[in-house]
């Protein structure tokens, strides 16, 4: 336990309180900025990645994917779409983080009764719905950059001609499967990392995280975070395949999409470049995200703030 003078002065380094409104909106920018930053970083395997999935005869591996598209299209391919990705991805990330923690205690409030797991899926699923619309133009135009050299010349070109040529239906003609992509992983994601944070605290180091020092939270961050991404990615892959060959024009439907990609193929097409992409990714996102946190004197993410006399509900 901490003592009161720690208690004072961890008080007195706060930008804001917890569950305020200048909380939650240093939670959606730490998301924003954590979001933003890794999926730019990723830019070229997520080139790659799409382009296995709209063409694998052609893009079969990740080495001779990359050496395919570095000798027909240039250096330069391999950034294309890095605007969506900055900014799509940093909106979305807003959202996602900031409505989490505004979801996770509204639930928590709310079902005083329901264990951890039903307001961790609560909460992820509720915030992912909101972060989902606003990612969906700048996922429409990323994807058809990526796929389509001549579509445009970047971000703000490939808005113009996405609305030129499909009106406003053409940037959200992905968001079920989007959905279909990201509620599964977005709560998945989440559960997993708060269980994994709460289990890292409990069976390993067997502390409170308050009495670890800030390196230790952060590696239990890293570590769940990474654990996280990784489970996440498995259970989201058919949906990601759904969704690039529907912005590619290689089906009209779902139900077409999943017929000529294939059963297996869904689950296992692009996956390991997936794996390489999601789980450093998600660790890196959640590294940064908690790191923001601790220098505006926050504690790092995982667990809930009631219910601490029930040992089936989790504990900070």
């Amino acid at each position: 336990m901490l003592k009161k003078s720690q208690l004072e002065r961890v008080e007195g380094e706060r930008w804001c309180e917890e569950f305020s409104a200048g909380y939650y909106g240093l939670c959606t920018a730490g998301g924003m900025l954590s979001a933003g930053v890794t999926h730019l970083a990723i830019t070229p395997l997520d080139v790659l990645k799409v382009n296995m999935q709209v063409n694998p005869l052609k893009y079969r591996g990740i080495s001779s994917g990359f050496i395919t598209l570095w000798r027909e299209q240039g250096r330069s391919a391999l950034w294309r779409g890095w605007s969506g990705k900055l900014f799509g991805y940093g909106v979305q990330g807003g959202c996602k983080f900031g409505l989490y923690e505004y979801f996770k205690r509204f639930y928590t409030d709310l079902l005083v009764d329901q264990q951890r797991s039903v307001i961790f899926f609560l909460s992820s699923a509720s915030a992912q719905v909101f972060a989902d619309v606003a990612l969906c133009p700048f996922e429409a135009v990323k994807i058809q950059v990526q796929t389509q050299p001549h579509f445009a010349r970047g971000l703000t070109d490939g808005f113009r001609k996405l609305y030129a040529n499909e009106g406003l239906s053409g940037f959200f003609k992905g968001l079920f499967p989007l959905w279909g992509r990201n509620l599964p992983f977005s709560m998945i994601m989440f559960s997993t990392f708060e269980h994994s944070v709460d289990l890292m605290y409990r069976k390993v180091i067997q502390r409170r995280k308050e009495d670890c020092s800030r390196a230790q939270q952060l590696g239990v961050t890293c570590l769940s975070g990474y654990v996280a991404g990784s489970v996440g990615t498995v259970i989201s892959n058919p949906a990601d395949n759904i969704v690039s060959f529907l912005y590619n024009k290689k089906a009209d439907t779902i139900r077409q999409a999943i017929k000529k990609i294939g059963l297996v193929n869904l689950f296992t097409r692009s996956l390991p470049v997936r794996i390489a992409i999601v789980g450093p990714v998600v660790t890196l996102q959640w590294f940064l995200y908690d790191t923001i946190k601790l220098l505006t004197g926050l504690p790092t993410s995982g667990g809930l703030t009631r219910h601490q006399k029930d040992p089936n509900l989790l504990l900070q």
